[in-house]
């Protein structure tokens, strides 16, 4: 079984509870699944989940990582040189990123709004970039958007490999099974996520 779920913001990447805070088990009733991969409870967007540890292993192991794609809104504008530095390797203290694709992009109209809602100031505008990754370390998006001196408000994971929220639209919370060659999928033949 793999299941994808879209992740809503502040929910714990876990099944086992934890007191005052949602975890996975809140938004999937099905026993004996695990995440293929995780987001920081702040990230939210797509996630998988299986029971198939053999599936878990080949989708998450480092060798094998499904591209993924972030729709992230940053403090500020990202100009030419921003860009190339996210896309570049980067040097985050304890590892080098691999190159990526970072592009800045127009806030997506079909995107939900967050609960809480992003800080707004009228002093400091904000930026929405589309950025790529081959690798997934603890928090990478975050440390680089960081690292360029955009600091990341809002983090969605809107792609992994060819499923995206274009191909498999759920809002937060909703879930759906998908079968593991989906993630295989011509990425040519796919709508932009």
């Amino acid at each position: 079984m793999l299941i994808l779920l879209n992740k809503p913001f502040g929910v714990l990447c876990q099944f086992s509870p934890q007191p005052e805070r949602l975890t996975l088990a809140d938004c999937v009733p099905v026993p004996n699944v695990y995440p293929a991969g995780r987001l920081d409870a702040d990230s939210e967007g797509l996630l998988l989940l299986t029971d198939d540890g053999k599936l878990q292993h080949a989708i998450a192991h480092p060798d094998r990582k499904e591209a993924k794609t972030y729709l992230v809104q940053v403090d500020g504008v990202a100009d030419a040189s921003a860009l190339a530095r996210l896309q570049a390797p980067l040097d985050l203290g304890d590892f080098m990123t691999k190159p990526c694709r970072a592009v800045r992009i127009a806030e997506p109209e079909w995107l939900w709004p967050r609960n809480p809602p992003i800080r707004a100031r009228a002093d400091k505008p904000t930026s929405w970039l589309a950025i790529t990754l081959q690798e997934g370390k603890n928090r990478q998006v975050r440390r680089m958007t960081a690292a360029v001196g955009l600091p990341t408000l809002r983090l969605v994971r809107s792609a992994i490999g060819a499923v995206s929220l274009a191909t498999h639209p759920l809002m937060p919370g909703e879930w759906r099974e998908i079968e593991p060659d989906e993630l295989k999928a011509d990425p040519q033949s796919q709508p932009n996520a």
